[in-house]
């Protein structure tokens, strides 16, 4: 199994996960162009799958459909997404060659976002960002922190998808919140390392998310209180520190 972040655009990541025979899953196809270049000669790929609306990730779609028009499009139930041809909810379970991928609504970026889990791997769109998370465009704080702790209790050596390459940025962000995570300074050194070096700071495992990533951690103290001394007010819970932290960080973008 091949798992590959195909860069789109200024900071998109298509996702391509390819099996032994050259067949292919993608994920959030913003530009058919990345896509037929990582393919060229190999045989159709075996289904499409979207996240969500947004046209960074759903722009490719004509393309690659006007080139392999039986190509299977799972999508959720989103009537800005017009290319489907099989709509998936929360709980169901997608066979797609020898993979199994559970769907689950990711409500918060969007309020129909899905994410799909299996294979050890997971692609959540713009949901969660290593050491960030989406920014909340149509969800509720509550409804970003409900999912974000789905996510959280999957297991630890989950290999996280996201759809963005904004690990370095957020991380600036994180070392401000809680400048004294040893687990954070490391992985920061380690992001700074590969994108010198040009490579994705994606995937990456859970594991390290739960330890470095804030909107995981609001329920510790050191977030807790960074949060509250940002915000200039008493916090009463963890979704309260969510929403804080989510607007400190919309106002240095993303």
């Amino acid at each position: 199994m091949e798992l590959r972040a195909l860069a789109a655009f200024d900071d998109n990541y298509i996702w391509l996960l390819r099996d032994a025979a050259g067949r292919a899953l993608i994920v959030d196809p913003g530009d058919a162009a990345p896509v037929f270049a990582a393919l060229e000669g190999d045989p159709p790929p075996l289904a499409i799958c979207i996240t969500h609306h947004h046209g960074d990730h759903i722009g490719g779609l004509p393309a690659l459909l006007a080139r392999w028009p039986d190509t299977p499009v799972f999508a959720p139930h989103e009537a800005r997404i017009d290319r489907a041809s099989h709509r998936v909810e929360d709980g169901d379970t997608l066979a797609i060659g020898s993979w199994r991928f559970a769907v689950m609504a990711v409500p918060g970026h969007t309020r129909s976002h899905v994410a799909y889990v299996g294979e050890g791997l997971l692609f959540c769109g713009d949901t969660l960002f290593s050491l960030g998370c989406g920014r909340l465009f149509e969800g509720t704080p509550a409804q970003m922190h409900t999912t974000l702790m789905r996510l959280a209790a999957l297991p630890a050596d989950t290999r996280v998808c996201c759809a963005h390459e904004y690990t370095q940025a957020n991380a600036a962000f994180a070392r401000t919140v809680d400048p004294h995570n040893p687990a954070l300074q490391a992985r920061a050194s380690q992001v700074d390392d590969l994108r010198a070096a040009g490579q994705p700071s994606l995937p990456v495992h859970l594991a390290s998310e739960l330890a470095c990533n804030p909107f995981l951690r609001c329920a510790t103290a050191a977030v807790h209180a960074a949060a509250q001394a940002h915000a200039g007010r008493s916090l009463r819970d963890d979704i309260a520190v969510f929403a804080a932290l989510r607007a400190w960080k919309d106002d240095v973008r993303n």
